[in-house]
């Protein structure tokens, strides 16, 4: 049985390294152009080059995103920049716009193109198109539910890519026009204000300036504001709807989140594939998810449509249990040491989780903190800088350090 990839997000050059190292089969990510994530770190040429070559001393693969559905201005420059891909050697492009697509024809540019989600497909008609247009993969619409996912691979015969996890776009396959309406930041050219996230009231036509929120909320409303995507309970489902690739959304979010996420879903998958008769839903695995930061969570489409219970209301900002801390930088084996990169304040005497890149969390106890300076101290409070503490076993680079948040 061929098993399903499971596909990362990268925003940067550490966060490539981080999804690897947690288990993803491929990573997407975008240069500083031509993609739909502007507010990402994104890669420069230098960056994409030595990430590419990362993944490839792996095994893995990357796809880079040339998604944007561009104005005339912004096929400027496009020309290179697909030279550029090519010279690196990355594994696919992910493209949504028909011009888009004749330019890399014109230029007889040899990379595999996948069709990014943008392209609202939602049906096996749609998918046959773009399949006799000789793309190699369709990124599906969030917007299916199971039954018609299997439906389309009866009647497609291409490589099918589906999110499982992340946030969900309020507006079709995030083709939004809030954001440029309200701020004149283009969703669709990578500029996205997250508008759908904002508090909204009602004003009545004959009362001006008298604003009624929608539900009974002293706060506002946030009619929009859908909660994350997690299907880490129908991971059986998933693989049987035919699908090759499972996707994480979250280019912008943090190393914890990476780390999590993957290291999360890579144990379903392959717990799956051991013993598929015999496999069982590890509840823990859900509790783990809910240690990042999040929305709550829904199934968004993939078995019934989305209801009340699939949006939050009163507000739109994040839950987390755990605070992210930092991450390891190196092991001093006479020590005994953890040399650990400060992204939240430590204390001594702080209990902490140390989540290994197989997926494993290990349990600490700050006993001691040495600062820069070769001094103990009771706290590191800074941003970046480099601390040592005991640890009771060896830690690889980029492993993740978090901490319960203190109530």
């Amino acid at each position: 049985m061929k098993k399903v990839e499971l596909l990362a997000p990268a925003g940067n050059l550490e966060k490539l390294k981080t999804a690897v190292f947690y288990g993803a089969d491929a990573v997407y990510c975008g240069g500083f152009n031509y993609g739909l994530r502007e507010g990402a770190d994104n890669f420069s040429y230098q960056d994409l080059k030595a990430g590419t070559e990362f993944i490839h001393d792996r095994g893995k693969k990357i796809y880079v995103t040339v998604n944007m559905i561009p104005h005339n201005d912004d096929l400027k420059g496009l020309d290179n920049y697909l030279d550029d891909l090519e010279e690196i050697g990355v594994d696919a492009l992910i493209i949504s716009d028909p011009g888009i697509l004749k330019i890399i024809r014109k230029k007889e540019i040899d990379i595999p193109l996948h069709l990014s989600t943008q392209a609202n497909s939602v049906n096996y008609a749609s998918v046959l198109f773009w399949q006799e247009l000789g793309l190699d993969r369709i990124i599906l619409a969030r917007e299916l539910n199971k039954e018609e996912i299997k439906e389309i691979d009866n009647k497609t015969d291409i490589s099918l890519e589906m999110f499982v996890h992340g946030a969900m776009c309020i507006s079709y396959s995030g083709r939004c026009l809030l954001s440029n309406y309200f701020t004149n930041r283009d969703a669709n050219r990578g500029k996205c204000a997250h508008s759908c996230r904002w508090k909204y009231y009602l004003m009545e036509e004959e009362r001006p300036g008298e604003y009624y929120p929608v539900f009974e909320d002293e706060n506002g409303t946030h009619i929009l504001n859908s909660k994350d995507l997690c299907l880490i309970e129908y991971i059986p489902e998933i693989i049987n709807s035919g699908v090759d690739s499972l996707k994480i959304e979250g280019r912008m979010k943090g190393i914890h989140y990476i780390a999590c996420v993957t290291s999360t879903y890579r144990k379903a998958i392959d717990l799956y594939y051991q013993d598929p008769k015999n496999y069982k839903f590890n509840k823990d695995w859900f509790k783990d998810l809910k240690k990042i930061s999040h929305r709550g969570y829904t199934t968004g489409f993939f078995l019934d449509p989305p209801n009340q219970d699939s949006q939050n209301y009163s507000s739109s900002a994040y839950q987390r249990t755990y605070d992210f801390m930092g991450v390891v930088r190196g092991y001093d084996h006479k020590k005994n040491e953890a040399l650990i990169e400060v992204r939240h304040k430590f204390f001594k005497g702080d209990h902490l989780e140390i989540l290994k890149h197989n997926g494993e969390v290990k349990k600490e106890v700050v006993n001691y903190i040495i600062n820069e300076a070769g001094q103990r101290v009771e706290a590191a409070p800074h941003p970046k800088e480099i601390i040592r503490i005991p640890v009771n076993e060896k830690y690889e680079q980029l492993e993740v350090v978090r901490r319960e948040v203190k109530k």
